[in-house]
Order: C-alpha cells, then structure tokens, then sequence
C-alpha cells in the first residue's frame, strides 16, 4: 500500500526545501532582470551566458503553480518570471518568442520555434490561473493564433518544427543540434498538445477545443506505434528514425490521458487510456534498468544507444508509472514508481548545491566535472519544470492537494 500522506510530505518538502529555493537564491538575476542562463555542474553561475525562452518559460510555470497550488508568497519570482517573458522575449514586431537573447535582452536568435511558443502558451496559462491576470491570458491566447496561422499543416494535421522572425519558412528547423533535421517531430506535437490542455482550463474557445481535439488524434494515429513515440517525421508523417526515446515515452503516457480528459469524448478517453498503458507497459519492460531507474534511448531493435540517466527521465517516470497503477490496478506499475522516486532520492537530488544533478552515469554517479554541457545545474534545457512538475503532480495524485 502507498502511505499516501507520508509520500506527499517527501514532494511538498522537496519542493518547498529545495527545488523553488534554489531558484530564487540563485538564479534570478537582480540586477538587469531574468534569470542566470547557466549555472555549471561546480556550482558557478555564468551570468554572460545566453538566456533561452524556454527554461523562462518553464520558470514561469513553475513558479506560477507554486502561487496557486502552495504559497501566493511564490507569486512575486511568478512575476518576475512574466516581466522577462513578455518583455524580453516577446517580439513586438512580429508577435512570438525569439528562441534565445542575450543577458541585456537582445535576440541572439530571433527565430520561432514552435516547441518555444507551445511553452509560452503552458506557461502564460498557468500564470492567469494564478493570478487572474487579463495580459497574461491576452499573450497565450496570442500564441495559439500565431501557432495556428503559420505552422498548422491543414493538409496532413499536425505542425511544422520553426519558422523566421517573420514567420516565413526556414531551411533548418531542428530543435537542437542532436535532432533530425525534419518539418515534423514528436517533441514539439507533445508540448503543443500540453499548452494547449492547460489553455483550455482557463479559455474554453471553440478552434482551441477543436485543434486540441485534432492534436491528440494525431498524437493517437500518426505518432504512436507499437507502445513507443516516433521521433521524427517528414510532412506526410513518414518516419525518418526507429529511435526510443524512454523519457518522452512515459512522459507522453500520461500527458495523453491528462489531454484526453479535457475533451470529454468518452470513446477518446478510452483509446488514449489504451495506449497510455501500452506506452507505460513498453518503458518497464524494455527502459528500466535492475537499480529501478531509467535509460535515455534505444534503438528500433532494444539495443541502448544511452544509457545515462536524465534527471527528467526519472521525474516523468515517477508519474508515468503511477498514472499507468492509477488506470490499471496493476502493482508493478506503482511498485515502479517507488523504485524511481527511491532512485531519485539516493542519487539525483543535489544535496550540495541543492536542485537535482542533471545527467547521471549508467551506474549512478553524476558527471560534475563540467565537461559536459547537458550535466549543468541551470543550462537551456535544465529547469524546474520537470521535477517540480513532479512533486506537484504526485501531491494531486495522492491527495494532498
């Protein structure tokens, strides 16, 4: 049995003790506003580095969901997280997010790409949930135009990865260096299905009911096959790479059902909840190493191309899992989600600089010496989102809150 008020003490604790302080003690740059763009694997902020839109976003968020879910003291870094987003990174020549700017807010790369926008949406939304703020909602309900205007594909669904400043096509659209370059991907579809779930709860337009909708059957049909998310797609939805990505996979298993819910299409609902426990099924039997957490990526044959253990893997693990137990019954799924969180506790958390260590070897041990980029504390991609997220997910889910 899950000693369900213990287990949600440990995340409102890791939540309140560790992960949100550390971004308010460290990160927030004070003196020409924003937040520090990195932070290395020693410790040591870089406050010259580039500040990418989507770790504000997702600064945004979190902080956002701790106003409304634990303290409206949290408010005030929430705040602060807008200003840099709406000021910052808003481009008011052509609406959107440039993709990332310099410390004193100049574009450094002016582009849209449309997994930023997705953010952009997911995080503004949170933000009017918080605060009922008119300007926050105005910019999200923005977002979702612009996304839909320029990138929607009406002839094969779904949405092309970037475009230009001025939302004209670009030759390169991939999300990062290590990406196919490809019109279509799996990573941009899942945040732009999660953006605009949470643009629902506040904004209840019929298009957005209707491409939300679209968007999950695309998700259904298109990027799911065989318990696993396709990575990468030309404009016809021909797969261009038999790759498993773990992490997206049981982050994807419940993100689905979540979206599904908010249709409220009864006959959706249960075809989402089948491949979500098929998804679930898939990482445990294939993903999860003997000490219970889980590899980055296989191949289309099982094969691990890296086995290194993410910090953000692990937290979508912990949900995924415990979705999959909540849909099923089944105990290995919960059993799973304990051995995740188990892991997480021994071996990510940071309990040095606080925040969690970002990339861990197949055995455990973080890479700290900062050789590596992806290993750093605060970078483009690490966050608060994804293990915060975590905590607040798991203390709804155990009825905490």
């Amino acid at each position: 049995m899950v000693d369900n008020n213990a287990w949600a003490a440990r995340f409102r604790a890791e939540l309140e003790g560790n992960i949100l302080p550390y971004w308010q003690r460290t990160v927030i740059d004070r003196r020409r506003g924003g937040f520090f763009g990195e932070v290395d694997s020693s410790g040591a902020v870089h406050p010259e580095a580039p500040r990418a839109s989507v770790i504000n976003t997702r600064i945004l968020w979190t902080f956002s969901a701790g106003a409304r879910r634990l303290d409206p003291a949290y408010r005030d870094t929430a705040d602060w997280a807008y200003d840099a987003v709406a000021t910052r990174f808003w481009d008011e020549a052509f609406g959107g997010l440039y993709w990332l700017i310099d410390p004193a807010g100049r574009p450094l790369s002016d582009r849209k790409q449309i997994y930023a926008q997705a953010f952009g949406i997911y995080a503004l939304a949170e933000h009017h949930r918080a605060t009922g703020e008119g300007a926050s909602l105005a910019l999200a309900r923005r977002l979702f135009g612009l996304i839909d205007e320029h990138s929607r594909d009406p002839a094969n669904l779904g949405y092309v990865e970037a475009l230009g400043r001025d939302w004209s096509a670009l030759a390169d659209m991939r999300l990062s260096d290590k990406d196919i370059n490809c019109p279509k991907s799996m990573n941009t579809h899942l945040h732009v299905l999660e953006g605009y779930t949470n643009l629902l709860r506040v904004w209840r337009d019929p298009l957005l009911v209707a491409r939300h909708k679209e968007l999950l059957q695309v998700m259904l049909d298109r990027i799911v096959s065989g318990g696993h998310f396709k990575l990468f797609f030309d404009q016809d939805w021909t797969s261009l790479s038999d790759h498993v990505s773990f992490g997206h996979d049981i982050e994807g298993s419940w993100l689905l059902v979540e979206a599904a819910a908010m249709v409220g299409d009864a006959a959706l609902t249960a075809q989402t909840r089948k491949v979500a426990l098929a998804m679930a099924d898939a990482v445990l039997a294939e993903g999860v190493d003997e000490d219970g957490s889980v590899f980055f990526e296989a191949d289309g044959h099982g094969n691990l191309v890296d086995a290194t253990k993410h910090w953000w893997v692990q937290a979508e693990a912990v949900v995924g899992f415990f979705n999959a137990w909540q849909l099923s019954g089944e105990e290995r799924f919960l059993t799973a989600s304990r051995r995740v969180w188990d892991y997480i506790d021994a071996r990510v958390i940071d309990r040095v600089h606080g925040e969690w260590y970002a990339k861990l070897t197949r055995r455990g041990v973080p890479l700290t010496d900062g050789s590596d980029p992806d290993a750093y504390i605060v970078g483009p991609w690490k966050c608060p989102y994804h293990n915060a997220r975590l905590c607040y997910e798991m203390m709804g889910r155990l009825g905490e809150t």
